[in-house]
């Protein structure tokens, strides 16, 4: 009987390399669409999950970041365990995602009646420090969902904040003045030239976010919400 040749086995491993799938996020855009489209968000939880446990990650999307999609799917089609567990490989992959996987994991337990576990992630965003206007404004919109205005406007405030250059700043909202809480210090007016470099999508969303807490807290205007007129 004649040995298969080596040459027959690099052939078949190639073949096989081949034939591995990889992650995509044109994809998992596609797929998102479609649920968006259709309603039927269970299926595209089912298959995105299906593809973040058996595709390879590649550059442009880590496993982390096809696990937190999925989980995002499987939180709208209303099985928060399947999408805390997803989130839970997010966090556990470490790759790069798009938002912080906490944030999404604690709004799943937060419908999953786990206040407690859903608070002391948040507790561990506030410990590594709020740097990053797209998480504080995450956090913000979490926090009014479970109707914590203080706590989302404190959010808010900041990544508002973190928008703006340093001398277009009010600094309302040290502690020291209470504006964190209140929003009632004296606010000098902020200018109306926004420099190039500020993010203006994210601050108009932050902006708005804070307008609609401020609004509900019954706070009148000031000069951080007459901003949303120059957008």
């Amino acid at each position: 009987m004649q040995a298969p040749s080596l040459s027959g086995i690099k052939t078949c491993v190639k073949g096989y390399f081949r034939t591995v799938a990889q992650l995509s996020r044109e994809e998992f855009d596609a797929i998102e669409f479609g649920a968006a489209r259709t309603g039927d968000h269970r299926s595209a939880a089912l298959q995105m999950t299906r593809l973040a446990a058996t595709s390879a990650a590649t550059s442009e999307m880590s496993s982390a970041e096809a696990h937190l999609r999925a989980g995002e799917q499987w939180l709208l089609a209303d099985d928060p365990a399947a999408a805390a567990s997803g989130f839970r490989q997010a966090l556990a992959d470490g790759g790069g995602t798009f938002v912080d996987a906490r944030v999404s994991l604690a709004r799943a337990l937060f419908q999953l009646g786990r206040q407690d576990e859903a608070m002391e992630l948040i507790s561990q965003l506030e410990a590594g420090g709020r740097q990053d206007p797209r998480l504080c404004d995450l956090v913000a919109e979490l926090l009014v969902e479970q109707s914590d205005l203080i706590g989302a406007l404190d959010w808010a405030n900041t990544g508002v904040e973190l928008c703006l250059p340093e001398d277009a700043r009010t600094g309302q909202f040290g502690s020291a003045a209470g504006g964190a809480v209140t929003g009632l210090a004296a606010v000098p007016p902020v200018p109306r030239q926004l420099p190039p470099t500020v993010d203006r999508t994210e601050l108009r969303m932050l902006l708005s976010l804070r307008y609609r807490i401020r609004n509900d807290m019954g706070l009148p205007e000031d000069d951080y919400d007459q901003l949303l007129d120059e957008f």
